[in-house]
């Protein structure tokens, strides 16, 4: 299939003529309200003036602009306002009243103490939906505490289940938890929407970094419902069958999953481990999981002697699923996910291009949209304000003021 890009698409993106507000700081709220921006929404990013939100300041940075900010906030538009003001407030107002989804990731309570929390602003405007993304949830024993993702990942099991038997406890290596949340927040916000659709009403939709996390140990959770026992590390293998783990080869690593009986057949004969066809021990995927520990030895004596690309080539051949493990540098310079276009350069008026992970979302007829890296702080201020109703004068007096900062008053 050919692939269609925004301009070329039939049909405008499918969230356009949405207006989502995100007050978020960090991943979760940012990277859900990435991916409505990516999905054609008008995603209006609301942060402090001068300092803008904490990701601005944090990690690499590309002319003094951080990296990873211009990912999490590309295709959105940037608002500064102080919300401890009263005539920051009123400017949220404006704009809540005005818009169809507001996202936040604030410790419970805190916009509630602002003057924004569910109830009041349903008042201003009962069609919008409200998505609360927080390390905990908004009620339950822990619902006030801080919670980051290293927290959400200790207390929901996940680094329990990270890493081998007899090594130190590790965390998994990108923050899962907060993006995993971002991308339920995205999730619950289109299906609250499609609710509206019906009911004309909007609602209040409560997600936290914990509960995303513990929904993905669902093996562990069988587990754990069928015969009360935990689960544990388990390096690289699977949690119930095998052969379905990393190698070591000649050179590197290779992955594979031999777990069909076709493709059991199909790496023995590529090991030239025919013999252990007909072996009881290793008749199916669960009675090879029950000698794993024997098997990975078996398998891993041959892997040795070969290179990673040999090995891959040969698996390929053979029908059996396999990959080798690459380093991130070379996953950038990958030729499959470049022939697919899926790097991009996003626009930046101080940079340049700025280099993008794509979406992997790919709809046939109205593709996400590719527009700007994550936006200077306050850089659209003065034209969601004016079009959100205040007047040039009203304008200037609140950047005067430090009230709204513009980007061309910083």
């Amino acid at each position: 299939m050919n692939q269609i890009t925004p301009e070329t698409a039939s049909a405008p993106a499918p969230l356009t003529g949405i207006t989502v507000l995100e007050l978020g700081a960090f991943m979760a709220a940012p990277f859900g309200a990435m991916q409505l921006a990516d999905l054609g929404a008008d995603v209006i990013k609301i942060e402090p003036p001068v300092t803008g939100e904490p990701v601005r300041s944090t990690g690499d940075r590309i002319e003094g602009h951080s990296a990873a900010f211009m990912m999490l906030n590309r295709n959105k538009r940037s608002v500064a306002v102080d919300l401890k003001s009263e005539d920051g407030k009123r400017v949220l107002r404006e704009l809540i009243e005005h818009a169809d989804v507001l996202i936040e990731n604030f410790r419970p309570g805190a916009l509630t103490r602002l003057g924004f929390g569910y109830d009041e602003v349903r008042r201003w405007n009962p069609a919008l939906v409200y998505v609360s993304g927080s390390g905990w949830g908004q009620d339950g024993p822990l619902a006030a505490k801080p919670g980051l993702d290293i927290m959400a990942q200790a207390r929901g099991g996940l680094m329990s289940v990270t890493g081998t038997n007899d090594g130190e406890i590790v965390k998994i290596g990108v923050p899962v938890c907060d993006l995993v949340c971002g991308l339920y927040i995205a999730l619950a916000t289109m299906a609250a929407l499609k609710a509206r659709d019906v009911t004309g009403e909007g609602q209040f939709v409560d997600t936290c970094l914990y509960e995303a996390g513990v929904s993905l140990t669902i093996w562990e959770a069988a587990r754990f419902f069928t015969s009360g026992e935990a689960g544990t590390p388990s390096g690289t293998a699977h949690q119930a069958s095998a052969p379905y783990q990393a190698f070591r080869t000649a050179d590197g690593w290779v992955t594979l999953g031999a777990v069909t009986p076709k493709t059991w057949k199909g790496a023995c004969d590529v090991f030239g481990l025919e013999r252990l066809v007909d072996d009881p021990r290793f008749a199916d995927a669960a009675t090879r999981y029950v000698h794993r520990e024997e098997l990975a030895t078996i398998i891993e004596d041959l892997t040795r002697g070969r290179t990673t690309d040999d090995l891959v080539d040969a698996l390929d051949d053979a029908g059996v699923p396999c990959a080798p493990i690459l380093r991130t540098d070379q996953v950038y310079r990958e030729e499959h996910l470049n022939q697919r276009g899926f790097f991009w350069d996003a626009a930046h008026p101080q940079i340049g291009a700025v280099r993008q992970i794509g979406s992997p979302m790919r709809l046939s007829s109205t593709p996400t949209v590719r527009r700007n890296a994550g936006p200077v702080l306050g850089a659209d201020t003065r034209d969601v304000l004016a079009a959100a109703g205040f007047t040039t004068d009203d304008i200037d007096r609140m950047v005067a003021e430090g009230v709204v900062g513009a980007s061309t008053d910083f």
